[in-house]
């Protein structure tokens, strides 16, 4: 059995960070919202790439930013799929390293690798200005690969270039000039060895992917692609930055293209792909220059608050309790798949979940709905200035499921000047907020022209 790319998708969230706003002469920083981290954006990407039918071999989530250091990130992500507990599911935290050895291991076994980061600097910093928050995932399968793998090729070297303590938010770096010339005698080494590997004496397109800005600034010196070479559009995303990068090329790529991702981290990892007649037939729904042009603006002052990098008064409201262990367990279906059931009786269908129906009252004849792969109609809404959010003003919505059902859910990244009844949305992963440090992750509305 051969394995081979078989799906991807990126994520790139809503907001954009003006770049007067923090020293860019040009363009804007993609940011995450507030509710938003590595698992809920992992989520999204994942959702995207998966097929709602296909059960993947394992599921490994990378990332630089982990939402808890101590537990397993990657089992919300499974939650939140509805996928099978026999799924072998686990962290690869780090840099973009990471993501690349998620890649090895799905590409040799099978399996869904998924990336995501937020990338956080200091105000002023070069890190703010050169990065960018996002996520990525490849499924690698047996079935139709929209590209094959050539050749795997890694070079391993220790130097400081990047680093960042585990009680810091955010990290530092070394004189890039340092770093850079490491750096470019790794790539052209490796690279070499995956085109020898490869059998190719040349690629059509290459993705190079560094944290160190001045190997991006002579990438067209390191490798040669005949028709591109590229890099992430939104900056330096961490362990997502290979993957996000990879999904741009793999959007405008051609049947018989040959690809080579090169990440360049603590070492180097170099890819060779070759694009099949599959990929025109299973590209991603939204481009990757597509969701980079969308977006809207946040002020300066709120995205600091996000990251916890300024304090702002706080809402002169109660903050939530510590989200409970024994009811969340009991209604992980519901609260990281939502899912409902459907009675088999009369069809009604409860959100959440009931064992006894509330239309003809038979008990235990329920079927699963997946509703987070569905989409719905708001029925009413209300825009609530006063109650307790990091990005007021909180909007509620009242939503009737297409196929039955009706549920009230926060809407995430609301324009309530663009909302109204009868409005379309669809449903994504989102941190409602964190207490104790106990992170209540939940589904929320999204407009559907909003991404």
């Amino acid at each position: 059995m051969t394995i081979g790319l078989c799906g991807y998708a990126s994520y790139l969230p809503h907001h954009r960070l003006a770049g007067s706003s923090i020293g860019l002469r040009r363009g804007d920083r993609v940011v995450a919202s507030y509710d938003e981290d590595s698992t809920t954006m992992a989520v999204a990407a994942a959702a995207r790439a998966l097929p709602s039918d296909v059960v993947p071999d394992a599921l490994y989530l990378a990332t630089s930013s982990p939402a808890y250091a101590d537990k397993t990130n990657a089992t919300a992500v499974h939650a939140a799929l509805g996928l099978p507990a026999q799924v072998f599911t686990a962290d690869l935290c780090g840099t973009a390293r990471s993501a690349m050895a998620g890649l090895r291991a799905a590409a040799r076994e099978g399996g869904l690798v998924v990336a995501a980061d937020v990338r956080v600097g200091k105000p002023g910093s070069a890190d703010e200005k050169s990065g960018g928050d996002g996520a990525a995932a490849l499924w690698f399968g047996a079935d139709d690969p929209i590209a094959e793998v050539l050749a795997i090729r890694s070079s391993t070297a220790e130097f400081l270039d990047r680093w960042r303590s585990p009680d810091e938010a955010t990290g530092q770096l070394w004189e890039e000039r340092f770093g850079a010339e490491l750096y470019a005698e790794l790539i052209r080494d490796t690279a070499g060895a995956a085109l020898a590997a490869a059998g190719c004496a040349d690629v059509d397109h290459v993705v190079l992917t560094c944290p160190n800005t001045a190997v991006l600034k002579r990438a067209a010196t390191l490798v040669k692609g005949q028709k591109s070479v590229s890099s992430s559009p939104i900056g330096h995303s961490g362990a997502a930055d290979p993957f996000i990068a990879l999904a741009g090329v793999l959007d405008i790529a051609e049947a018989g293209d040959t690809i080579m991702v090169v990440s360049a981290a603590d070492g180097c990892d170099v890819v060779v792909f070759a694009a099949t007649a599959a990929l025109g037939r299973h590209r991603q729904s939204r481009p990757l220059s597509a969701q980079r042009a969308a977006g809207s603006a946040v002020e300066y002052l709120t995205y600091l608050s996000w990251r916890g990098l300024v304090e702002r008064e706080a809402p002169r409201r109660p903050e939530p309790d510590r989200p409970a262990a024994p009811p969340a367990g009991r209604a992980r279906q519901w609260k990281f798949g939502l899912v409902g059931s459907r009675c088999k009786a009369c069809g009604f269908v409860h959100l959440p979940p009931q064992r006894v129906c509330r239309q003809c009252q038979a008990t235990d004849e329920m079927a699963e709905v997946a509703v987070r792969d569905l989409a719905g109609t708001v029925v009413t809404y209300t825009v609530d200035r006063l109650a307790f959010s990091p990005s007021p003003p909180m909007v509620q919505a009242v939503i009737d499921i297409d196929g039955g059902g009706r549920c009230t859910l926060e809407v995430a990244d609301a324009r309530p000047d663009e909302l109204a009844v009868g409005t379309r949305v669809r449903f994504t992963f989102r941190r409602l907020f964190t207490a104790g440090g106990v992170h209540d992750y939940f589904w929320k509305a999204v407009q559907v022209d909003a991404q």
